[in-house]
């Protein structure tokens, strides 16, 4: 059946902005030239951002962008344009600080009416249909009436996007010491809820940034209250409904205090930070729950969003349609009472303990989401079973449910492949490989790589930012370098083929030439061949995703111990340097930045493995988890100077050194993990 409207976006290739295609609104893609016909046509903008997966986006559409009175007031006055905030980061950005300025608070679906130059002076989030088409009527006559006003409004509003964006360097010679951190640490944990995890509030964020730093610091520090914390952390979310039993994998963030109901639209970035952490706490802990979490988030991840190129998709919607098809957000996940019943039979009786099917998972609408409280050992002895027939009771279970729920209409799935997310997975399937071991995941890392390297990478070291067969169009930002380069670093650490380090060290040199900020070592979010809106954005606070540039400062320094190149040391030592203040000031803001000061001021292990059998003993060392150091190897002498002069023919050495100065060989594991792991 023909559809009513159908405007600009039908052409585009993002499944957000192809929801929007068929809308009343005359929506445009962001371009170059929209600005310049803004101008000639004296009009204001009304950029709209959101992303496929965001359930008020979904429903502002609904009640505004789909009513044709709404969208005769928007056409009538404004050039309408509609961005994917996944596919242009950049944009959204400055945006969004410009939001935050205004209300003190940022959300999406993100409205920004601005000046014909792209300069903004008004925005909102969510806004309800009668109060939308009211402001934009005022304003609308306001610029009409005073234009100086709304100029004046934007030309202010364009310094302050400016200003907050600026960074004052550090000007101290000397990094500040771990005992200072510790204090930082200290003042930090006021916020943590020590008996469900996360900070002592709702909604509550996984934040593997946080997380991952916190595990990190507690591991070199020995800070068993630090610990104590992360565990519990991790334990609660993998016991709750924010993790899908049934299917694997992590959802948005929870809305309430117990990880229980969460936002459930899943994202490739979560996910992929969220299999790191998982891997690493479990090389530290040895933790099965943990080992589980990783294993079937990948499986998760195999099953509903890797590509038949080896590339990753973006999300899972929230909403689904539900039993009356009608859009539902959760409705794939949630269960009722009588179903499970019909479902599990006899065996509802333990399941009912065990994911409490009872007010404690009680959500709404007689629906209720999957959720631990207690340990096996407590449900196992309360029904009088052991914990191997309540692990197969429960497995069971789960596999009936899962049978089931894939008879359901699945969530909408947002097939963008995007470099950067890419990136971050391509990691967390290198750690999951490195401290679990298994096999698959190395097969699977090593697929993911050469479809970065095919289809994102130019042969001069250039990315793009997002990956369809018929669009490519979109340069990479800062975070798509960063996150491929700690990717591959990590590819090479699990499978010593020096392509991934070259590759690495090519993009290294591509962001030199493009991204540099020379007035503060940092590195721009956009590179030099892009327009300029308003600002060239310094992305360096560290969110549920790292920084970019806290990012690319860790990769840095981990080429530098490779011994690819001196200027890469003390490049990461001035970025960190530049960064104290901003550091000190909101350490919980700049998690992965205080992993680099550990980095630096921490002693640092190079590990070089030499001889036939270098790839076993690789294997045997990344069972532990080690966070100070790089690993590298070859069956014979390999290029890295680490590896030169090292090779003997009649065993496999293993050399532990520091600052390229090695200690005496060693031939048995056991013995360096003695040196390392304490």
């Amino acid at each position: 059946m023909p559809k009513k409207f159908t405007n600009s976006l039908i052409k585009e290739t993002s499944p957000y902005l192809l929801q929007h295609a068929h809308n009343p609104v005359d929506w445009h893609p962001w371009r170059e030239d929209i600005l310049k016909d803004a101008s000639v046509d004296n009009k204001l903008l009304l950029i709209s951002i959101g992303y496929a997966a965001c359930h008020w986006c979904h429903i502002m559409e609904q009640e505004c962008f789909e009513d044709e009175t709404v969208a005769n007031t928007m056409n009538t006055n404004f050039i309408n344009i509609k961005i994917d905030r996944e596919e242009r980061p950049d944009i959204d950005h400055i945006y969004m600080d410009a939001l935050q300025i205004m209300t003190g608070s940022g959300g999406w679906p993100l409205n920004i009416l601005a000046l014909p130059d792209g300069r903004p002076f008004w925005g909102a989030s969510y806004v309800k249909k009668e109060d939308w088409i009211k402001v934009l009527s005022q304003l609308q006559a306001l610029y009409i009436a005073d234009p100086q006003k709304v100029i004046g409004f934007a030309e202010n509003m364009a310094n302050g996007i400016t200003e907050i964006n600026k960074v004052t360097v550090g000007t101290a010679t000397e990094l500040m010491p771990v005992t200072e951190l510790s204090q930082m640490v200290l003042n930090w944990s006021d916020y943590f809820d020590t008996f469900l995890g996360g900070y002592k509030r709702a909604p509550k964020f996984m934040m593997p940034v946080n997380l991952t730093f916190l595990l990190h610091y507690s591991h070199e520090e020995k800070d068993d209250s630090i610990s104590d914390y992360v565990n519990t952390t991790l334990t609660r979310m993998a016991w709750g409904g924010i993790y899908d039993h049934v299917g694997g994998g992590f959802s948005r963030y929870a809305v309430d205090t117990k990880w229980h109901v969460p936002h459930f639209e899943k994202m490739l970035y979560d996910n992929a930070q969220l299999v790191s952490l998982y891997a690493k706490a479990y090389a530290k802990t040895k933790n099965e729950l943990y080992k589980r979490v990783v294993t079937e988030t990948i499986q998760f991840l195999e099953e509903e969003l890797l590509a038949a190129n080896n590339g990753f998709y973006s999300s899972l919607d929230a909403d689904s349609t539900n039993s009356e098809n009608k859009l539902e957000e959760g409705a794939y996940y949630v269960w009722k009472e009588k179903e499970l019943k019909s479902l599990l039979g006899t065996q509802y009786s333990v399941f009912k303990d065990y994911y409490n099917i009872n007010t404690y998972g009680y959500w709404e609408h007689a629906n209720y989401v999957l959720i631990r409280d207690a340990t096996k050992e407590q449900i196992a002895t309360k029904h009088g079973l052991t914990i191997s027939v309540l692990e197969t009771r429960i497995s069971d279970c789960l596999f009936l449910l899962k049978k089931e729920r894939n008879l359901r209409d699945k969530p909408r799935l947002d097939n963008k492949i995007l470099t950067s997310w890419n990136g971050l997975l391509l990691k967390g399937i290198t750690d999951a490989y490195r401290y679990l071991g298994d096999d698959r995941y190395l097969e699977l890392a090593l697929k993911n790589g050469n479809f970065i390297v095919t289809h994102l990478m130019a042969e001069d070291g250039k990315l793009i930012h997002t990956y369809t067969k018929n669009k490519e169009t979109i340069n990479g930002f800062l975070e798509d370098y960063a996150a491929v380069i700690a990717g591959f670093i990590g590819l090479y650490e699990v499978s010593f083929d020096m392509l991934w380090l070259t590759k690495a060290a090519l993009l290294t040199e591509y962001v030199y030439t493009y991204f540099l900020d020379e007035a503060t070592g940092l590195f721009f979010f956009t590179s030099k061949e892009d327009a300029l809106l308003v600002r060239r954005t310094l992305e360096v606070s560290d969110n549920v995703v790292p920084a970019s540039n806290s990012m690319m400062a860790i990769n840095l320094f981990k080429l530098s111990k490779f011994g690819l190149a001196s200027k890469y040391a003390e490049h990461s030592l001035k970025m960190m340097q530049s960064m104290e203040p901003a550091v000190k000031e909101r350490p919980e803001n700049h998690a992965n930045w205080l992993s680099l000061l550990l980095l630096h001021q921490k002693p640092f292990y190079e590990i070089a493995i030499v001889g036939e059998n270098y790839l076993e003993k690789r294997k045997e060392l990344c069972t532990s988890y080690i966070p100070q150091s790089i690993i590298c190897g070859s069956e014979h002498e390999g290029v890295l100077s680490l590896l030169k002069n090292r090779y003997n023919k009649e065993t496999t050495q293993i050399f532990i050194c520091e600052e390229g100065a090695c200690k005496l060989p060693l031939t048995r594991t056991e013995e360096v993990l003695i040196l390392l792991v304490n």
